[in-house]
């Protein structure tokens, strides 16, 4: 079966339970805006034009190469078109900190892409998809608005973020009890409907598994390594570079989940490239943040 005809197996109740999923934890985000994350962009602009290079201009032009050398089913071409365009995940914070990188940076970086992603997202993903004929031309024979989902996205997330930066202001005391909470309810929840995904399509998985596999561990592997030598190249301390690698390599592909299933009918190729990125940007932010830590300690002592 080609890749492009398939739909998951998705109701109504499942993609208002994503765009649910993606407003909690856009709230969760929220009430960790500060002010000040964004003023650090100002007053550091070296690591931060760095970092926001990396995400925005880096990585999507490495997804472009890779798809262009590869040339996949252009269902999954355009969902890792999706995925470089969404903003950083809010578990490379944690990554960070476990890596003993730039933490102030990541948070910072990861709060700039979230509050923007309403914009960015949208522009982006339609910006990097019409630069390559396959993706191009599929999203025209799909007829997708952008003005459509650039409502839809700033609707699914400019509103929970309002509550939240409400919320933290009128009940601060009660914000720095639940917010650390929220954010891993938000991960749990998240990796639950993963996967039930996963489980209930799980023979297309299972059909295009090496498809999948290989394109996200590319790309995954691509923005990790650009990210961590581009900063060396414009000589950022150590810590910095594990940040702008992390903060590269780590995507909130929920919010491309719910694009997925909101306005591409479940496409089969962007919906499992979404899902498995879900899935191996956490095992590989991991495994990449524990032996930082451990090559930090080893330097330690």
């Amino acid at each position: 079966m080609d890749i492009n005809s398939v739909r998951l197996n998705f109701n109504k109740d499942s993609v208002y339970l994503i765009n649910a999923l993606v407003g909690f934890i856009m709230f969760g985000i929220s009430l960790e805006l500060k002010l000040q994350d964004f003023k650090l962009l100002l007053r550091y602009p070296k690591p931060a034009f760095v970092g926001l290079f990396s995400q925005y201009i880096l990585l999507p032009v490495a997804t472009l190469l890779i798809i262009w050398v590869i040339n996949p089913h252009p269902g999954l071409a355009l969902g890792m078109v999706l995925v470089a365009a969404c903003p950083g995940g809010n578990m490379s914070n944690f990554f960070t900190h476990l890596a003993k990188g730039n933490l102030a940076l990541s948070v910072s970086l990861t709060t700039f892409s979230s509050a923007f992603a309403f914009i960015l997202t949208p522009i982006g993903f339609f910006f990097w998809g019409n630069l390559l004929p396959v993706t191009r031309e599929y999203l025209k024979s799909i007829s997708v608005s952008p003005y459509e989902i650039l409502v839809s996205i700033t609707v699914l997330l400019i509103v929970p973020l309002i509550i939240g930066i409400l919320f933290q202001k009128l009940f601060p005391k009660l914000t720095h009890t639940v917010k650390r909470v929220v954010q891993r309810i938000s991960i749990l929840l998240l990796a639950f409907f993963i996967v039930g995904a996963l489980a209930t399509n799980w023979k297309f998985f299972k059909e295009y598994i090496h498809l999948l596999f290989g394109l996200v561990f590319v790309m995954n592997l691509a923005g990790l390594s650009l990210g961590y030598y581009l900063a060396k190249i414009f000589r950022l301390p150590l810590s910095d570079r594990k940040t702008v690698a992390i903060e590269t390599g780590i995507q909130n592909s929920s919010l491309g989940l719910a694009i997925v299933f909101s306005f591409f009918d479940g496409l089969g190729g962007m919906a499992m490239i979404c899902a498995r990125w879900g899935i191996w940007h956490l095992i590989a932010g991991a495994t990449i943040a524990t032996y930082w830590n451990k090559s930090s300690k080893g330097l330690e002592s």
